[in-house]
């Protein structure tokens, strides 16, 4: 059975990251990276930098994604226009 608390907190993570650049993202991850490796977090403290670092995560590669569909696109118009 699906855990519902778990995706309401998948949801609260993901909107609290929504608004970030891709730079503030992936530097709030690798701070929590460093974090969690230094195992000094209590359980659940660590598993909700580990849930906000899954969020930054997604956030940075749908960002990534999207550069990569702009430069797609940008080639695909610099042929048209060189034809």
């Amino acid at each position: 059975m699906p855990d519902k608390r778990n995706d309401a907190n998948t949801a609260d993570f993901d909107a609290k990251v929504a608004g970030l650049s891709y730079e503030e993202a992936r530097f709030q991850l690798v701070e929590i990276v460093s974090t969690l490796e230094r195992g000094s977090l209590p359980l659940e403290d660590s598993l909700a930098r580990w849930e906000l670092g899954e969020a930054l995560a997604r956030h940075c590669h749908s960002l990534l994604d999207g550069a990569r569909e702009r430069l797609a696109a940008a080639g695909e118009a610099n042929e048209r226009g060189a034809e």
